[in-house]
Order: C-alpha cells, then structure tokens, then sequence
C-alpha cells in the first residue's frame, strides 16, 4: 500500500511539472493604431472630438476590452484640470491608474472611436497628447 501511494504521489507531481512547463500563449494586449486625432492636431478647450482607431485586425480574443482615454501634458497625466491629480508618466510603462479622472471610460474598444470632450479649463499648450488604455 505504501509503494501505491508514494507512485500515486510521483506521478501527480510528474503531471502537474507538465503541466506547469508548458508554454505560455501570447497575451492578448490589443493596442490598435489611433487613426485620429495625428500629431499636429489642434483642439480647443471645452471642445467635444471624437478620437478614432484602427480595429480591422483583432486579435481572436481579447481579454479586457474596456478602453479608457486620459490627457497627458507632456510626461503628465491630467485629471480633468485639478491640479493635485496630475503625476508623471512613466516612460517604460503607461498604465493608467483607474483612479484618474479619465477623459472617457468604459467603452468598447473594438468600436473604432469614442467622444471625448476637452475639459473648458484645460490651459493652452503644444504639449498634449491622449494616453489610451
């Protein structure tokens, strides 16, 4: 009986050491290419645009397909004009915290575009750009 249990308990560690070295598929991040706005854009503040991308090549599945789109000021993220939430990019990696304020949230980003609307107290600048999630 002790001779079934340590083969029984070999070959259950035996599989699940398959298991584990199996290749991992790639992931299914989808950053489709922003069709509008281009640099060179110009947008008033208090104006309402839609941004637009490319969704023609998906891939066959997606695991989160909320997209968020916020303002950035040069390295910065900008919440909605307050100054207290503004913080620096990261160069390496622009995830966007879920707790800033968002220029739009929650929508569908195999739709191809989403409205957004420049906050009316957003300052003047050549520095802007949005970061999409």
């Amino acid at each position: 009986m002790f001779s079934f249990s340590t083969t029984f308990i070999f070959t259950i560690l035996a599989l699940l050491s398959l298991v584990a070295s199996a290749p991992i598929d790639a992931r299914d991040v989808y950053v489709p290419p922003v069709l509008y706005p281009r640099a060179g854009t110009v947008w008033k503040a208090g104006s309402t645009h839609n941004v637009t991308w490319d969704t023609s090549n998906p891939p066959k599945q997606i695991t989160n397909k909320n997209g968020m789109i916020v303002l950035a000021k040069g390295d910065y993220l900008v919440g909605l004009g307050k100054k207290s939430s503004i913080i620096r990019v990261s160069h390496a990696d622009k995830h966007i915290s879920p707790s800033e304020s968002p220029l739009a949230k929650g929508f569908n980003i195999l739709q191809g575009r989403q409205q957004v609307t420049i906050p009316a107290d957003t300052e003047p600048g050549n520095d802007y750009s949005l970061v999409r999630e």
